[in-house]
């Protein structure tokens, strides 16, 4: 009995000194620069304060540009963990919102779309934080337009995480098939849904509550 007693003991003792598993919150933000869909840029700030007062210590966010050639660190805008602090992670927040607005105040139209590099470099960023939840945000019509040379046939990990479509807005060829556009946006869900992740559209950018 004593012996039962005593195995008990270490287990729970164990069991309290065991690292809890993290609760924390990733965010990555993709930011579609090319063509028209540049004029759309400015809605990236709605949904960057959207995510700032919805984050807290310890979660993580990023901002990215979609651009020509998206897999590389130099289209991160901006990035930050937020303090344990309150105080300090505040004036993270604000200091974030604020290269968020310098971006989109001096943007400018990129040739080309590479959306799956974008997607590649988010992916490593959040996995890299190790955050409990990983949530990535794609502003963009979702049209893929790649220069030549660029290879982007590859598999894309997305256990854990999820992968949300903002703003997808109708291209010029879209009002004369609309089948383009449906055929669009049910091919990247089938991406991330084969890369063992979670699909979802959201449109009406005044409605983000329950995104995060």
């Amino acid at each position: 009995m004593k012996r039962h007693l005593l195995l008990l003991a270490v287990t729970i003792a164990m069991a309290a000194c065991a690292p809890s598993a993290p609760r924390n919150t990733g965010v990555y933000l993709l930011v579609d620069t090319s063509g028209t869909y540049n004029r759309q840029v400015h809605k990236a700030e709605q949904i960057i304060l959207y995510a700032l007062s919805r984050l807290q210590s310890s979660d993580s966010i990023a901002v990215a540009c979609i651009n020509t050639g998206s897999f590389t660190e130099k289209d991160i805008i901006a990035r930050t963990t937020f303090d344990d602090r309150p105080s300090t992670a505040n004036k993270q927040k604000r200091a974030f919102a604020s290269r968020v607005e310098k971006f989109v105040d001096q943007s400018t139209s990129a040739p080309y779309t590479d959306i799956t590099g974008g997607l590649l470099q988010a992916i490593e960023f959040l996995n890299e934080k190790h955050t409990a939840r990983k949530t990535i945000l794609i502003l963009s019509d979702m049209k893929e337009d790649l220069a030549k040379g660029y290879v982007r046939n590859i598999p894309l990990d997305f256990r854990g995480f999820d992968v949300v479509a903002l703003n997808v807005i109708k291209l010029r060829t879209d009002n004369f098939d609309p089948r383009e556009y449906l055929a669009r946006l049910d091919e990247w869900r089938a991406k991330v849904e084969k890369g063992g992740g979670h699909w979802r559209v959201i449109n009406d950018i005044d409605r983000l509550d329950g995104l995060l």
